[in-house]
C-alpha cells in the first residue's frame, strides 16, 4: 500500500467515526489510526529510497553525458587534426569540426536539461505526497491530542 492508500484509509476511518454532537469531533478508534500512522512510517523511507535513486540516477545521466560529449568532442580534435593532415582544404575541415562541436555541445545541453527536468519533477512530486503525507499525519495528531482535551 502506498502512503496516499493509507491517507485514503485514515480519511475513511475519521469519516466513518461517531460525531459528538454541537462540536464538529469525531470519536475514532485510536488504535486503528496509530496503526495507519505506522503503515504510513513504514512506507516512507522506501519513498525516500526511490528519491535518493532518483537524484543518483540524475548524477548518472549527467556524468554518462557529459562524458559522452567529452568523447565527442575530443574525436572532433581527433578528426580535425587527421582532415588537417590529409587535406588541402583547412577551411572545410575546420567548418566541419565547430558544426560537430555545436552539435555536440548542443546535445550535451539538452541531455543535462532533460535529466535536470526529470530528477526535479520526480522530486517535485515526491515532496508534494510527503506534504500532504505529513499534513495529514498531523492532522490526525491534532484530532487525536483533541480528543485527549476532551476527554479531562
Amino acid at each position: 500500500m502506498d502512503v496516499f492508500e493509507m491517507l485514503d484509509e485514515m480519511e475513511d476511518i475519521i469519516e466513518s467515526s461517531s460525531r459528538i454532537p454541537l462540536t464538529g469531533k469525531v470519536m475514532v478508534d485510536a488504535e486503528e489510526l496509530l496503526d495507519c500512522i505506522d503503515q504510513i512510517r513504514s512506507v516512507l523511507p522506501e519513498e525516500i529510497r526511490q528519491a535518493r535513486w532518483i537524484a543518483k540516477e540524475r548524477e548518472r545521466m549527467l556524468a554518462d553525458a557529459q562524458q559522452e560529449a567529452e568523447q565527442t568532442i575530443k574525436k572532433t580534435h581527433a578528426q580535425i587534426e587527421q582532415m588537417a593532415l590529409e587535406s588541402e582544404i583547412v577551411k572545410m575541415a575546420e567548418q566541419k569540426a565547430q558544426e560537430i562541436l555545436s552539435r555536440a555541445k548542443m546535445l550535451d545541453e539538452e541531455m543535462r536539461e532533460g535529466a535536470t527536468s526529470y530528477a526535479d519533477q520526480v522530486l517535485e512530486r515526491l515532496e508534494q505526497n510527503l506534504n500532504k503525507a505529513l499534513a495529514s499525519i498531523r492532522e490526525g495528531r491534532n484530532e487525536l491530542q483533541g480528543m485527549k482535551v476532551d476527554a479531562s
